[in-house]
C-alpha cells in the first residue's frame, strides 16, 4: 500500500503549493484532471469517490481545499477515530494549515511540518497537544502504547487538572508540559517488560529490543518465530518491544529471518560476519563450529549485540530450536527509522511506466517509485517520471547499455538501497525484467553478479505497453488471437525473426511489430510486409502509432499494401491486423479498427463465454 501522502488539488492555481509541500514530505500531488493542465502525480475526475477511497485505504491527506469542504466529503466514511488516517486541510495560498482528523496518528505533527516549510500556521486544536506538548494516545516513533483504550479518560483527567507520576524511563514524558508527581495517582509507566498494564494509567513500551536470528538455509519460518516468542516469554520481556530483527549478512534472503521481522512489524537489519566477530568478547556462547561455517562466532548473539552497540546489552542468552537460534538484546533507546543500523535487505522494484504520461501509470508502479531511494534507466524514461523523480538518486543509461544499466540496478539494491528499474510500457514485455533474471540465472560465472545482489529482494510491476496503446488508440484490433514480434536482429537472428513472421502469417495473427526500423536497419519492415501479403489481403488494415500517451502523439491507419518503411521511425509501434479485422468510421469522421471474435455472428456465444470465463 503507497504509505506517502496523497496532495488534492483542484486548480491549477494550487498546483505550486502542492509541489512546495510534497517536496517537504515526499507525496504525490493528485489533481482534477479537467481544471489541471500541468503535470501532476496522479489525476482524478471526481472528487468525492477519490477523496473517499483515499480515506477507505488509510491514506494520510492533504487537501488544499477549504476545510468545510474536505469535511462534508467524507463525513459519511467517518466511523473509527482509532482507525482514521491523517487528514488535513490547506489553504491555497498556504496561510493555514488545519489537522481535521488523525490528529494523535500523525495529523499534528505533520501540519506542524508543512506549516513550517511553507511558512504557514498550524491550527493544532488537540486538548493534550495544546496544553501539555504531548499526544498521550500517539506517541512517538519508537515506542507503543499498551493501553490505548485508557487513553481517553487519562487525557481527560489531566486536562482537568490531575497530576501523574512517570515510572521508568521515557524522556519525551518527562520533557513534556505534564505535571509529574512521585504521589499521583495516575501512572504513566514505561518499561520493556511483560507486566499488567495500570489501572489508572498507561504502560508504554520502547522498540528497543532486539531478536538476533541464526537459522539453517530453508529453515521453517514457524519454528524462529516460536522460538522468539518463546525467548521472549521466558525472559520476561514483552514482544511490543521489540523494535528490530537482526542476523548475518548471507541470511538477508533468508524467508524465515523475514517472517519473524513481518511478525512483530519491525525492520530486518544484517552485518557483515567481521562485524559480528568483533562482538565475540561480549558473547556467552562462542562456537568455533560457527566460525568455520560463517566466519564469526556467533551469530544470533552477534547480531543482537552489534544492533544495539557498545552501549547496550545482552539480555537473553542464545536459545536454540531444531533449525534456528534467538537471542535477545537491548539498546539504551527505542529503534527509529534515523537510527536503524546494519544494512537492510535491498530491493529491486523493475517498473513500467507505460508510454510515460501520468494517467497511464499504474498507482502501483507511482509508489514503487515514491519509496525507491534510486532511480535507474534511459534518461528519457526517467525525466518522464516528472516531478515523482524529485528527491531520488538518478543512475542515467543511454539506449544500448541495457545489461549494464540492469547490473548497476542490482548491485546498488545489493548495497541495501530501494531501486527502481525504470522501464517504457511494460517491464516484462521487451524490457528488462527478462534481462533482471537472466543474470540471476547466470550469476555463478565468472562475470556474475556479487552474493550482495544476488540476494535482494525483487518485484515486478506490470505496465500499458505499446501494444495495449495502440490497440486502445486504434479501436479494438486485438479482439482476437494476437502476438509481438521484434524486428531487431541486433539480438535475434533474422533467420529466426524471418521464421515467426511467416508462422504468424499462416496463422493469422494480429501481429504487433516493435523496433520496426532502426536508423541503419530499413529492410526488414519491407520483408514482414511482403511476407504478410501472401497470407493476407492488401486492404488489411495497419496501425502506424507513434508517440503513445505523449506530445506528438500520431495514429495513423494504412492498408497493408500501401504500408512505406518510411512512414515508421523508431518511436512506431507497427500493428498489423488479421484478415478478419476491419475498419469502421463513426459521425465524427474517425476510423477505428477491430478484429472480431464472432460475437455478433453466434447468438448466445458472449454469454456462454461470461459464463465459461473465456470473455475479456
Amino acid at each position: 500500500m503507497t504509505t506517502s501522502a496523497a496532495i488534492l488539488i483542484l486548480s491549477e492555481a494550487a498546483l505550486p503549493m502542492a509541489r512546495r509541500i510534497a517536496a517537504a514530505t515526499g507525496g504525490e500531488v493528485h489533481g482534477l484532471a479537467r481544471r489541471i493542465t500541468g503535470t501532476v502525480d496522479v489525476t482524478f475526475t471526481e472528487t468525492d469517490q477519490h477523496l473517499g477511497g483515499l480515506f477507505r485505504d488509510g491514506r494520510t491527506i492533504v487537501a488544499l481545499m477549504a476545510s468545510g469542504a474536505v469535511i462534508r466529503l467524507l463525513a459519511p466514511h467517518l466511523n473509527d477515530k482509532m482507525s482514521e488516517p491523517p487528514v488535513i486541510a490547506v489553504a491555497e495560498d498556504g496561510s493555514a494549515v488545519i489537522p481535521l482528523l488523525g490528529g494523535h496518528h500523525g495529523a499534528n505533527d505533520l501540519a506542524r511540518k508543512i506549516a513550517d516549510r511553507i511558512e504557514g500556521f498550524a491550527a493544532i486544536t488537540t486538548a493534550g497537544d495544546l496544553k501539555f506538548g504531548v499526544a498521550l494516545d500517539a506517541p512517538p516513533e519508537g515506542w507503543v502504547l499498551a493501553n490505548p483504550e485508557n487513553a481517553k479518560q487519562v487525557m481527560a483527567d489531566l486536562v482537568a487538572g490531575s497530576s501523574v507520576r512517570l515510572e521508568g524511563e521515557a524522556l519525551w514524558l518527562a520533557e513534556s508540559g505534564l505535571e509529574l508527581s512521585a504521589d499521583a495517582e495516575i501512572a504513566l509507566v514505561a518499561s520493556d517488560r511483560a507486566i499488567p498494564v495500570p489501572a489508572d494509567g498507561l504502560l508504554y513500551h520502547p522498540k528497543s529490543l532486539v531478536l538476533g536470528i541464526g537459522c539453517e538455509r530453508g529453515a521453517d519460518g514457524d519454528e524462529a518465530l516460536g522460538l522468539a516468542l518463546d525467548s521472549l516469554a521466558q525472559s520476561g520481556l514483552s514482544p511490543a518491544s521489540v523494535g528490530l530483527v537482526a542476523s548475518i549478512d548471507v541470511k538477508a534472503d533468508e524467508a524465515a529471518v523475514h517472517h519473524v521481522a513481518s511478525h512483530f512489524g519491525c525492520p530486518a537489519r544484517f552485518f557483515d560476519a567481521a562485524t559480528l566477530e568483533a562482538e565475540t568478547p561480549r558473547l556467552k556462547h562462542p562456537s568455533d563450529i560457527v566460525f568455520a561455517e560463517v566466519g564469526c562466532h556467533g551469530v544470533s548473539e552477534g547480531a543482537a549485540l552489534a544492533a544495539v552497540g557498545a552501549a547496550g546489552e545482552l539480555v537473553a542468552e542464545k536459545r536454540k530450536s531444531r533449525r534456528a537460534t534467538c537471542a535477545i538484546a537491548r539498546a539504551t533507546a527505542p529503534f527509529t527509522t534515523a537510527n536503524l543500523p546494519g544494512r537492510a535487505r535491498g530491493k529491486l522494484m523493475v517498473v513500467g511506466i507505460g508510454p510515460g504520461s501520468d494517467g497511464w501509470r499504474s498507482p502501483e508502479v507511482s509508489q514503487m517509485v515514491s519509496v525507491s531511494t534510486d532511480l535507474v534507466g534511459y534518461s528519457l524514461y526517467l525525466d518522464l517520471l516528472g516531478p515523482l523523480a524529485s528527491g531520488k538518486a538518478r543512475h542515467d543509461f543511454d539506449l544500448g547499455k541495457e545489461e549494464a544499466r540492469v547490473r548497476h540496478a542490482m548491485e546498488l539494491a545489493g548495497k541495501g538501497k530501494s531501486v527502481a528499474l525504470v522501464c517504457s510500457g511494460d517491464a516484462g514485455i521487451y524490457a528488462m525484467a527478462t534481462l533482471v533474471f537472466e543474470l540471476l540465472d547466470k550469476a555463478d560465472g565468472p562475470e556474475g553478479l556479487t552474493a550482495e545482489a544476488r540476494r535482494i529482494e525483487i518485484a515486478v510491476s506490470p505496465g500499458i505497453s505499446a501494444l495495449q496503446a495502440a490497440a486502445a488508440r486504434a479501436g479494438a484490433p486485438l479482439g482476437h488471437d494476437f502476438c509481438t514480434i521484434s524486428l531487431s536482429d541486433l539480438l535475434t537472428p533474422w533467420e529466426d525473426i524471418k521464421r515467426r513472421v511467416t508462422a504468424a502469417g499462416e496463422g493469422d495473427f494480429v501481429i504487433a511489430f516493435y523496433n520496426p526500423v532502426s536508423k541503419k536497419r530499413r529492410t526488414q519492415l519491407a520483408w514482414a510486409r511482403d511476407t504478410l501479403l501472401e497470407h493476407r489481403p492488401a486492404s488489411t488494415p495497419v496501425i502506424l502509432a507513434t508517440n503513445l500517451g505523449r506530445d506528438g502523439e500520431l495514429i495513423r491507419i494504412v492498408p497493408l499494401g500501401a504500408l512505406e518503411v518510411d512512414d515508421v521511425d523508431m518511436l512506431t509501434v507497427v500493428v498489423v491486423g488479421s484478415s478478419n479485422s476491419s475498419t469502421v468510421a463513426t459521425g465524427d469522421g474517425r476510423t477505428w479498427v477491430y478484429t472480431p471474435r464472432g460475437y455478433a455472428r453466434k447468438q448466445g456465444t458472449a454469454m456462454t463465454s461470461i459464463v465459461s470465463g473465456d470473455a475479456a
